[in-house]
């Protein structure tokens, strides 16, 4: 099949998906949408990518802290809000990671414990965070009940914790990212 073949198809199944009421989102990027005329148009995400890592016991938990991310402005990434059935996940989640600005590693007393997906990317996002400058916030280790961090990550990252004020912990991750991503936009201006 040609490339504009390709495109072609590509841009009916988004048309029809948008007519029949459905998101049509590229993570990371932006969304699809109709604008007044009918016409698909393109809108570019102006939200903050943060990914959340936990182990599926504390997805309860862990889907509070999306709704408050959300609220606060951000755009976090869970693995069960984003992923789409028959979807390479294990891809899919490396790609999120990469493109997120934050990795909101969420450390519980089953996390620290449990082998499983949560330390597989917890390890890339500490992979990714060592090619990213010593001044910028990538990883952001939370706590969501007293446990013991990963000495490496306890030795160099400042974490933040949930608990037991959730309003008080929410107040300081907010800040915290919301000061870097104003910090590196400054930053980016004076060298252009």
């Amino acid at each position: 099949m040609s490339r504009s073949i390709r495109s072609k198809v590509l841009l009916q199944l988004i048309d029809r998906n948008l007519r029949e009421g459905a998101t049509v989102e590229i993570d990371g990027l932006g969304h699809f949408q109709l604008d007044p005329a009918g016409n698909v148009i393109f809108q570019a995400g102006n939200r903050i990518q943060v990914f959340l890592a936990y182990a599926e016991e504390d997805r309860p938990v862990v889907r509070k802290l999306y709704a408050a991310l959300l609220q606060a402005g951000f755009e976090p990434w869970m693995d069960q809000e984003k992923l789409l059935p028959g979807q390479n996940w294990p891809r899919a989640i490396e790609r999120a990671i990469d493109l997120s600005r934050f990795f909101v590693g969420c450390f519980s007393q089953r996390s620290t414990v449990k082998r499983g997906h949560f330390q597989s990317e917890l390890r890339y996002a500490l992979d990714l965070a060592s090619r990213i400058p010593n001044e910028q916030i990538f990883l952001v280790p939370v706590r969501l009940n007293e446990c013991e961090l990963p000495r490496k990550i306890a030795r160099s990252v400042q974490y933040v914790d949930l608990f037991p004020d959730w309003d008080q912990g929410i107040a300081a991750l907010v800040e915290a990212m919301w000061h870097q991503v104003i910090d590196r936009n400054k930053k980016l201006k004076l060298t252009t």
